[in-house]
């Protein structure tokens, strides 16, 4: 039995009723993916301010008020920059400074400390879910909390792109999709007004190897924004991993076309490069169903959760692998992000007090 609708309109008790469960002490763990466009490095990232924003305040009271012995979090990168912006005050916000709540990464820390508060250790990093077998560059930080025992291990790694660590070469889009030829797929289309500059493009190619002259017309008022853009006007190459796989793969700002057909990956492949078994069947309209299926987890991440979970409950310790880097991004995992805040705040703090003097 399951429960389908907004969180924030159920007690923890019905949860547990439409759970099917008489009471929390039959919880265990606790995973899920609060609504993370509020915190998104593609959105406005208006964080606790956005009304999804504030589904991830009651995803913690839910783990709070349950108290299983695992709790997991996953999130987009963007959770790493969200403010603390909202007027709630708790056991947790009464030790922010205003400059604190205003520092990017505030509401992390405030999760964290919320946890921790709460009887659990936690332990967040970054990961490339390619590092661990997906045929797809994901980037998710992943928060695992525990109240027993010591605290959960960073994940641990079966793939990389860099042959020193010696585990396996990262799957490519090829390894995913390769297969599907013959395959009725179910998709979208791009506009002739895309189509145009796709039948320019060769395979793992964009905007930028387009001419100048196409890129300010094919990018309009987009060309002088700001970043990389590598999102426009991208097509996708065989031997690489698929980069992340959005809820709409024919936005202007995030195309996912194939390599070498002039389309919108298709329902069919967005299902391979997460992983699903080709025997799921995804309900609802065609944009439902994407969007269903870029908001999920890639089944290799998730194993990598659960197999740390389960290890971490039998007591079996791995041994790492040393200097790992799962991220090209500084100060992604929890100590070394906490060390980086307290920075920030003491720098804003002799900011302010300079202007004071001056």
């Amino acid at each position: 039995i399951g429960l389908i609708g907004d969180i924030r309109k159920y007690s923890t008790a019905e949860i547990l009723e439409y759970s099917n469960l008489n009471s929390a002490d039959d919880v265990n763990v606790i995973v899920g993916g609060p609504p993370c466009q509020a915190f998104s490095t593609a959105g406005k990232r208006q964080g606790l301010n956005d009304a999804r924003g504030n589904v991830f305040l009651k995803y913690i009271d839910v783990i709070l008020e349950m108290q299983p012995e695992y709790a997991v979090i996953e999130n987009v990168r963007g959770l790493y920059y969200a403010k603390y912006d909202i007027e709630h005050e708790d056991e947790v916000t009464a030790g922010f400074s205003d400059l604190l709540k205003q520092t990017k990464g505030a509401v992390l820390y405030y999760v964290k400390r919320k946890l921790e508060l709460g009887g659990y250790s936690v332990k967040f990093n970054l990961y490339n879910s390619a590092d661990f077998g997906a045929p797809q560059k994901r980037e998710r930080v992943v928060l695992i909390c525990t109240r027993v025992g010591n605290p959960v291990p960073y994940l641990k790694p079966t793939h990389s792109n860099n042959p020193e660590y010696g585990l396996k070469k990262w799957r490519t889009l090829k390894h995913a999709i390769g297969k599907l030829q013959g395959t009725k797929m179910h998709g979208m289309s791009f506009p002739e007004s895309r189509l145009q500059y796709y039948r320019i493009l060769k395979e793992g190619e964009n905007w930028t190897n387009l001419s100048d002259e196409l890129q300010r017309k094919a990018l309009g008022n987009a060309y002088h924004l700001s970043g990389g853009k590598t999102g426009f006007l991208r097509k996708l190459a065989w031997d690489l991993p698929s980069p992340t796989v959005v809820t709409n793969p024919a936005m202007p700002a995030t195309d996912l076309c194939h390599p070498t057909e002039n389309r919108p990956l298709s329902v069919e492949e967005y299902k391979a490069i997460q992983e699903f078994p080709k025997t799921w069947k995804i309900e609802g309209s065609l944009t439902d169903q994407y969007k269903q299926i870029g908001n999920a987890v890639p089944v290799s991440l998730g194993y990598a959760i659960g197999d740390a979970l389960v290890k971490h409950s039998e007591g079996i310790t791995e041994e790492e692998i040393a200097n790992f880097r799962y991220t090209r991004y500084h100060n992604s995992n929890d100590d070394e992000f906490i060390k980086a805040l307290s920075g920030k705040e003491n720098k804003e703090k002799v900011k302010q007090l300079e202007l004071q003097l001056a």
